[in-house]
């Protein structure tokens, strides 16, 4: 079946496709309904498919021994989820947890690595160029937790999520987030509620909404603005 390319292009990566690599990848392509808490891997798994989230949020977690987490990286309408598959690994250590429900499209690995190692076209630069913007945000995380308060990560966290849903609102428990941060959720109750104090937020139970998007920036850590920024230079400007 024909998908259609005003949906595929929600993804920002098969947006700067070329018309002809999209059209040729489009058709071996499914569009799938991602259900919140969904596990697409686990740790130490063959990695079976790829995804181009367009509407859903998928985060990368790492588990440790006694059960406690940690998001590394979130991956929403930028980027792909299944990196290993292309740079040869094709397991690892970390889980790809649904964080937002919605769609994306999913690509077979035998295909996404056919289309990979053939070293040519635009998605090839394109991949090469996500798993940088990847890295960078994984190694900003890695320094904000370490770092920066729990407002500043909760600010930093919020503003990456809200640039992959226009709608400016989350579907989201105090105890998903203190997960995600790997922090207390008493932490997270004290950092939401400052931030709703000060006009940025609203919570309400299992729902987050960012009301001042400029005063959330400004209470935030540097972290996020280096995070978009490499991204936007990595993937905006690809030829």
């Amino acid at each position: 079946m024909q998908l259609p390319t005003n949906s595929l292009i929600q993804n920002r990566l098969l947006a700067a496709l070329s018309e002809q690599e999209l059209a040729r990848i489009a058709t071996r392509m499914d569009l799938v309904t991602l259900r919140l808490g969904e596990m697409l891997y686990e740790p130490n798994q063959q990695l079976q498919f790829a995804y181009f989230p367009t509407t859903s949020i998928i985060s990368l977690h790492y588990v440790t021994e006694t059960g406690a987490s940690a998001e590394a990286a979130g991956v929403g309408n930028e980027g792909m989820v299944g990196v290993p598959l292309i740079l040869g690994g094709n397991t690892t250590p970390s889980s790809a947890v649904v964080q937002t429900a919605g769609q994306a499209y999913r690509l077979d690995r035998h295909i996404l690595k056919a289309e990979f190692t053939s070293g040519s076209g635009l998605m090839n630069r394109l991949l090469l160029r996500y798993i940088q913007a990847l890295m960078t945000q994984m190694f900003q995380t890695a320094a904000c937790n370490r770092h920066h308060s729990v407002e500043q990560q909760l600010c930093r966290w919020l503003l990456l999520t809200v640039d992959r849903i226009p709608s400016g609102e989350l579907k989201m428990t105090q105890e998903l987030v203190a997960n995600m941060l790997g922090v207390r959720r008493e932490s997270v109750t004290e950092a939401a509620g400052a931030l709703q104090n000060s006009g940025c937020i609203r919570y309400r139970r299992g729902h987050i909404a960012v009301l001042d998007r400029k005063k959330l920036e400004v209470r935030s850590c540097e972290c996020y603005g280096v995070v978009k920024k490499e991204l936007d230079r990595l993937i905006g400007n690809v030829s």
